[in-house]
């Protein structure tokens, strides 16, 4: 007896992502702390804030400057988008907790969730105070466990989490504050995704690579800017906007299989120039 096939087939598109298409965060409730528009450069929390809104999402935009909150929400709602400012203070958690449940009361409920929260702690370890060690782990690591632990209570089956680090926190350079904090958070994020898996709710982390933005520019000539373009894979610098995409993307329901990853997006990472390999011809 052999098989025969049928005279028709049945073309296999029923599942939601063979038809999915912008924009894909429609009738959903994104909250993005950080998401002030900071700088001429801006920054990674509002890219995300511009790109949830523009694709369908009402955003609550939680900052700690009025003024950078307000340019986004006036940015996001210029172009026809809903948006709100909440002031915050991530390095309390009582703050975090009365903005996150007052977006939560504002907008009914929160779908999805991301951070761009980060900075300092760019003393040598050893060098690092021990004031200046702790605000490092809080502002990197600590602030983003509060803004977590309190979204998520708000949160429901086919929520998602995001969360920003660096390619400082797998370096082998001289130690960091920073790099510690950054380390912590990866850490927290896989984590945070085992634990909220039986809820159908993910968390991935996308991990920076050398980009050109206001924390760069604060630090760095030209010449060390084209230095560094020229150790990167790709020979290309990224910005903001390469890391809000892929941010997003983990966001939507089309990375709805994807949780406890961190993911680089660093353009190929560090590839200093090819001086020669060791036993082949000079």
């Amino acid at each position: 007896m052999t098989d025969t096939a049928p005279e028709t087939w049945d073309v296999p598109v029923s599942d939601p992502l063979a038809h999915a298409g912008e924009p894909w965060l429609t009738g959903k409730v994104a909250l993005i702390a950080g998401g002030g528009l900071s700088g001429p450069e801006g920054g990674v929390g509002f890219a995300l804030s511009w790109l949830c809104a523009r694709n369908g999402a009402a955003v609550a935009v939680l900052d700690r400057d009025p003024a950078a909150g307000a340019r986004t929400v006036d940015a996001i709602r210029a172009e026809g988008g809903e948006a709100e400012y909440f002031e915050v203070d991530v390095m309390d958690d009582d703050s975090v907790a009365a903005a996150v449940a007052a977006a939560a009361e504002r907008f009914g409920t929160i779908h999805v969730v991301a951070d761009s929260i980060g900075g300092g702690g760019v003393q040598p370890m050893f060098d690092a105070t021990p004031d200046e060690f702790e605000a490092a782990m809080r502002l990197n690591f600590t602030a983003v466990w509060y803004v977590m632990r309190h979204a998520q209570k708000y949160m429901e089956r086919g929520g998602s989490i995001v969360t920003v680090s660096s390619g400082a926190a797998e370096g082998r350079g001289p130690g960091l504050p920073y790099s510690f904090g950054k380390s912590a958070l990866e850490r927290l994020t896989v984590g945070a995704a085992g634990s909220l898996a039986p809820r159908g709710i993910r968390a991935n982390c996308v991990r920076v690579g050398m980009i050109w933005g206001a924390f760069a520019a604060r630090g760095m000539t030209q010449e060390q800017r084209e230095i560094r373009v020229q150790n990167v894979a790709m020979k290309t610098e990224g910005n903001n906007w390469d890391i809000a995409a892929a941010a997003f993307f983990l966001l939507t329901d089309q990375a709805r299989w994807i949780t406890g990853q961190v993911l680089s997006v660093d353009g190929g990472g560090f590839a200093p120039r090819n001086a020669g390999q060791a036993g082949g011809n000079k």
